[in-house]
């Protein structure tokens, strides 16, 4: 059976339901202190060539991972949850053969380390990228910025996708069929129902999941965030964690177009990468599934997160209205 093959996905889920239900946006991990401390004493007692090097948290450290800065060179990487642990040998086993492939930096790995000192799982340490997180203030010119980052993906799109890693949950489905999150979205939907305009989002909605992708696997990121792409004076110059990635259908690269591009931008990555409009289409759904999930966990809690989810379904709904 295929990977495009919906049935397929709905025989996952059905298996997968209670561990996979709501997985994506789970808090990382309870009761595990993962600290300056824990990382000085992984990195003593498995790479004592490093062990007199400073180690500092750095300013994001990621929710999904905890990242800390290792000497003046180095990042230290460690999975928050045994959800995200996987991820860590298939970044080890395909990050250097995808770099040289890519217009791009992104991480290097130069070393795994294993279990110890009372953390559960393999983790990394990886080459140091130069950059900060893409928020708006410190893009220099947005439209440059959207064709760099369409460039990246037509790039990794065009890479050999033989042997890559299947969705799954590892990534959380990325890659696969929308029908994954068919249940939750429109649980999202009605539980929303007096706060959004349901109708005109369940239409959306329902143009993504008709829009059946069936094309040849390819190569995506999984996580195209503004956390994950680093800014270095005022230009796009690294994309970071592939934790997310595999190959499959690279609509789920597309989530960016809506919840950083102005319109300008936004029209001009569409125009350079390399996507027809039922996979623009199945883009839109990726992120309204995300942005109302996100809506649902913040809408009596937290202003800020829930005014950026109502945001990004502002700007779904505006452009499928453009293009239909």
């Amino acid at each position: 059976m295929w990977l495009t093959d919906p049935c397929y996905f709905c025989l996952l889920i059905y298996r997968e339901r209670t561990t996979l239900m709501h997985f994506d946006n789970m808090p990382a991990t309870r009761n595990l202190d993962i600290s300056v401390s824990l990382v000085e004493k992984l990195i003593a007692a498995q790479f004592p060539e490093w062990a007199d090097l400073p180690i500092k948290p750095v300013a994001f450290g990621g929710v999904d991972n905890r990242t800390f800065h290792l000497g003046e060179n180095m990042s230290v990487r460690l999975p928050s949850a045994e959800r995200y642990s996987a991820q860590v040998e298939k970044e080890h086993q395909w990050l250097p053969k995808l770099a040289p492939l890519l217009p791009l930096s992104i991480p290097v790995p130069l070393a795994m380390g294993v279990p110890g000192a009372g953390y559960p799982w393999h983790w990394s340490i990886y080459r140091w990228l130069e950059g900060e997180n893409a928020v708006i203030e410190r893009i220099a010119d947005r439209c440059q910025f959207a064709i760099a980052l369409a460039q990246f993906l037509t790039a990794l799109q065009r890479i050999d996708p033989t042997g890559g890693p299947l969705p799954g949950l590892h990534n959380f489905f990325r890659g696969g069929s929308l029908t994954v999150y068919d249940a939750d979205t429109r649980q999202s939907i009605a539980i929303l129902d007096s706060q959004i305009d349901t109708d005109a989002i369940t239409a959306v909605w329902e143009a993504a999941l008709k829009a059946t992708w069936h094309g040849s696997p390819v190569w995506f990121h999984g996580d195209v965030s503004a956390a994950n792409l680093l800014v270095k004076m005022g230009r796009l110059g690294a994309v970071i964690d592939f934790g997310c990635s595999g190959v499959g259908d690279p609509a789920c690269d597309l989530t960016i177009a809506w919840t950083l591009l102005s319109r300008e931008s936004r029209e001009a990555f569409r125009a350079a990468v390399p996507v027809d409009n039922a996979t623009w289409a199945r883009g839109r759904g990726w992120v309204l599934w995300k942005a109302l999930i996100t809506l649902v966990e913040h809408v009596k809690t937290n202003p800020l997160e829930a005014g950026k989810a109502r945001y990004v379904i502002d700007e779904v709904l505006a452009d499928h209205q453009q293009t239909t």
